[in-house]
């Protein structure tokens, strides 16, 4: 049994000639030996080394084409509720939630932030706007906000609206830790305001509070803070849900950029064939395949788009360091399409 799953294996191993090469003088030895003839034993490894060339790919044609068919139809058809399920499905795949939020955007679908008056435990369908309804980012988008505290919290507010951060926080059961993850992801922006004055208001929340200390409390005015900056908001999003739906960093950063005529992913697209070309964005992937000889494939996001980039073997040894550590990236080379 455990030669034959030798063989199973070797045949799957889609290599030349199937990998069979080691197999020959067992199985050929062997039928020989057991009265069959030479010529019929070599016809019957030739069948299997044929199939070992093929049947790999064959074998799982169908059921790849079924998959990529169906989730093909789902994301023309239905890209919002595509989304949804990718959303809840993570962690998974080849892309990051930020990469299918962005592309999800790009053809037509609305996305929406945590909201602690609106959002469920995962991501949902939101509205009956057709034909495609919005997304909105469930709790489990937040680092570190655990399911059970969101639960309590969904509980209450089924119960009535939250009036307040303190409503929320002694309703739902929420500690301080659990509030400060929800004002840092802006979920209490409806009710609080933006980060800076949702941080400030939690801040001052005591849960422990008895009914007659509130009823005593001196009740000071709100404070007036300042909104936060752009980069600064950008910065909270990502380390608090792993993406933004504000703007994208290379938006932040276009001007400093097109100094150095760094071109955008769209207006690349464009680009004839073989132009010299400078591009930079967040690095999403780099792949070094087995087959590839040395080269290492890189794709680049922008506020526009994606660029492939294909980094030869001399490239990869002369600025490994670069190419293996950097978060964002510029390149320059020849544009192909």
């Amino acid at each position: 049994p455990g030669e034959a799953d030798q063989l199973r294996r070797a045949m799957a191993a889609w290599k030349r000639k199937g990998g069979l090469g080691p197999f020959h003088q067992r199985l050929v030895g062997r039928m020989v030996a057991k009265g069959y003839s030479s010529e019929f034993a070599e016809r019957i490894f030739k069948q299997i080394q044929g199939f070992g060339e093929y049947g790999f790919p064959e074998s799982h044609a169908a059921s790849f084409a079924l998959l990529v068919y169906v989730s093909a139809w789902l994301k023309c058809h239905h890209p919002d509720a595509f989304l949804a399920a990718l959303l809840n499905s993570q962690p998974m795949g080849f892309y990051a939630p930020a990469q299918l939020v962005r592309d999800a955007r790009e053809h037509g679908v609305t996305v929406l932030p945590v909201d602690v008056s609106r959002s469920a435990w995962a991501s949902e369908l939101e509205g009956q706007r057709l034909p495609l309804r919005d997304v909105r980012l469930g709790f489990d988008r937040i680092s570190g906000f655990p399911e059970d505290a969101a639960q309590r919290l969904l509980a209450a507010r089924a119960e009535a609206p939250f009036a307040s951060a303190e409503d929320l926080a002694r309703r739902a059961g929420l500690d301080a830790r659990q509030l400060q993850l929800l004002a840092q992801a802006d979920a209490l922006k409806g009710l609080s305001g933006h980060r800076h004055q949702a941080a400030w208001a939690v801040a001052g929340v005591d849960t422990r509070a008895t009914p007659l200390l509130r009823s005593t409390r001196t009740h000071e005015a709100v404070a007036d803070l300042a909104a936060p900056a752009a980069a600064d908001e950008l910065l909270a999003d990502y380390r608090s849900t792993g993406l933004s739906l504000a703007t994208h960093p290379l938006a932040l950063l276009r001007t400093q950029l097109a100094a150095f005529q760094v071109q955008t992913a769209a207006v690349l697209r464009g680009y004839p064939n073989g132009r010299l070309a400078r591009a930079s964005g967040l690095v999403t992937h780099r792949q070094r395949p087995e087959t590839a000889k040395g080269v290492v494939f890189v794709t680049l996001e922008d506020e526009t788009g994606a660029v492939n980039v294909i980094v030869w073997p001399q490239v990869v040894e002369a600025q490994r360091r670069p190419l293996l550590a950097s978060t964002l990236l510029t390149v320059y080379g020849v544009w192909q399409c």
